[in-house]
């Protein structure tokens, strides 16, 4: 029997959340509220951001639990992002496969898919993991433009459907930006629900004492190896049901959906969120994201805009937002 180990330390950004009740309280219902409600008073175009920012919440979520709760920093995530996307695309318009399916045969693929890397990578240390997480990028973004059999190469794979529902006589499509916004917030919901269960299990807590000390969790029992590997794969299958909804939204796939800036877009949610945070990752999401669309009023600058931004959170936030919003849980409590 595995034994647990319950004495950890924690990260300040998880200390200061912990005291706010992360993703509890009258605020985080304010929220939920507040987002079901969104699409009254926000136009298409704000509705869009929101949208991709969801989508992109998933991968970041499997980041999380790899780089937040495991230790492992990984750039693999646009690779894992461009096959759940193709694989979904590839269902739909070959096969004519029903969203679900298509949805679920994105995270399963993807998770398998990660197995057999995830094994000799996970034998390397440090920048040499990190090294090899970014050759599979490489290598996923090689594979779709040199495979034209299968994924038409640069020219990609249009026609993606639209998610498509029926339940008994009933039938419908989530066609409009409204339709999609509820879906993808359901899912994200959902997401965030599982990654919440995982964290807060023996396993989660296990996680955090692969992170803090891997050499004293493997003396008092933990699998730390099989620990990692599982967490490589459930975060794996996170960015592949990410792709999945992305693909379906955008209803086009190419290899560009292999290319690097997903990886750093991912990277910067978690850290500049809050690693080891559930809430500092749903906010990193909304506001990095949210931020490149903002920026596009200003195309030559946006760049440069969103450097300095950068430049400002690493000096002034250095373990990211989650310990602002921890303070800011933590002042609602006190008002109660």
């Amino acid at each position: 029997m595995t034994e647990i180990v319950r004495e950890v330390t924690v990260t300040p950004a998880e200390r200061t959340v912990a005291a706010g009740r992360d993703l509890r309280g009258p605020f985080g219902v304010a929220l939920i509220a507040l987002a079901c409600i969104a699409p009254l008073f926000l136009g298409n175009y704000p509705l869009h951001a929101i949208i991709i920012a969801l989508i992109f919440l998933l991968p970041a979520h499997g980041l999380n639990l790899l780089l937040g709760y495991t230790g492992l920093l990984s750039l693999a995530q646009a690779a894992f992002f461009g096959i759940g996307a193709y694989t979904s695309a590839l269902l739909a318009v070959h096969f004519g496969t029903p969203f679900y399916v298509n949805f679920l045969a994105a995270g399963v693929v993807t998770g398998i898919i990660a197995l057999p890397l995830g094994i000799p990578a996970l034998r390397l240390r440090a920048t040499s993991f990190v090294m090899c997480t970014l050759g599979f990028v490489i290598i996923g973004q090689a594979i779709a433009k040199n495979w034209i059999s299968l994924t038409r190469g640069d020219m990609g794979l249009a026609g993606v459907p639209k998610p498509h529902f029926a339940l008994g006589p009933a039938s419908f499509t989530v066609s409009g930006t409204v339709g999609f916004y509820y879906l993808v917030l359901v899912i994200a919901a959902l997401a965030t629900l599982v990654v919440y269960l995982i964290v807060r299990s023996p396993a989660g807590r296990n996680m955090i004492a692969i992170r803090e000390n891997e050499t004293l969790a493997e003396s008092v029992g933990i699998p730390t190896w099989h620990y990692k590997l599982v967490v490589f794969m459930i975060s794996a299958a996170f960015a592949g049901f990410g792709g999945s909804l992305y693909a379906h939204y955008l209803t086009v796939v190419s290899p560009l959906t292999f290319q690097m800036y997903y990886s750093t877009t991912m990277l910067i949610i978690v850290l500049g969120g809050g690693a080891g945070t559930i809430s500092g990752v749903i906010f990193g999401s909304l506001l990095f994201v949210g931020l490149t669309e903002a920026l596009r009023v200003a195309p030559e600058l946006r760049m440069i805009a969103y450097g300095f931004f950068l430049l400002g959170l690493v000096f002034w936030f250095p373990n990211g937002f989650a310990p602002l919003i921890g303070r800011f849980s933590s002042f609602l409590e006190k008002r109660k």
